[in-house]
């Protein structure tokens, strides 16, 4: 006998195997597209660096892969309000050309979104002026997260240190 309309029951030579199924109710969500602008500061030089490189050949620099925990700020400068940060791995995945594969998630320390985060899986082909890399999903207010985000260098050096500026194009619910 079943014990609610909803629920299942099936036998067989081994026991009784009940599955329960709840109706669904349908909900609305309204997607909402998110601008958001920062800065990326990754030092690769000096005593405190926030990347450092943990895998590599001798031989060229493909391959090279680094492990960043790099500062996100509201400006330009490093001295800027942080407003999260840049953690993940790049890596110079192309022989040929300058590209790096990025897997990063930018998680954000203030404001509405204090405690969420982004991830960012693509190619940044780092010597173009502007680079389109996709967003793959978030947390916290940007749980179900896709789009893209823009890159754009403002400053390199010699020791590789970089600061490159985000426009992030982020749809959520």
């Amino acid at each position: 006998m079943l014990a609610s309309p909803f629920q299942k029951q099936i036998s067989s030579s081994t026991g009784l195997f009940c599955e329960e199924e709840a109706e669904a109710i349908a909900i609305k969500r309204v997607e909402k597209t998110t601008h958001l602008h920062f800065y990326f500061h990754d030092i690769v030089s000096g005593e405190n660096p926030s990347a450092i490189r943990i895998a590599g050949s001798d031989k060229s620099s493909f391959g090279d892969t680094m492990m960043a925990d790099d500062l996100l700020t509201e400006g330009p400068e490093i001295s800027s309000k942080p407003v999260g940060k840049a953690q993940g791995i790049y890596a110079l995945a192309a022989q040929n050309d300058v590209s790096l594969l990025m897997v990063m998630n930018y998680a954000f320390t203030e404001g509405e979104y204090n405690g969420s985060s982004i991830s960012i899986l693509g190619r940044n082909q780092i010597l173009n002026d502007v680079r389109e890399m996709p967003i793959v999903g978030g947390s916290g207010l940007f749980r179900l997260a896709h789009g893209y985000a823009l890159a754009h260098t403002v400053w390199f050096d010699e020791q590789g240190d970089a600061t490159v500026e985000y426009n992030v194009y982020v749809s959520h619910y």
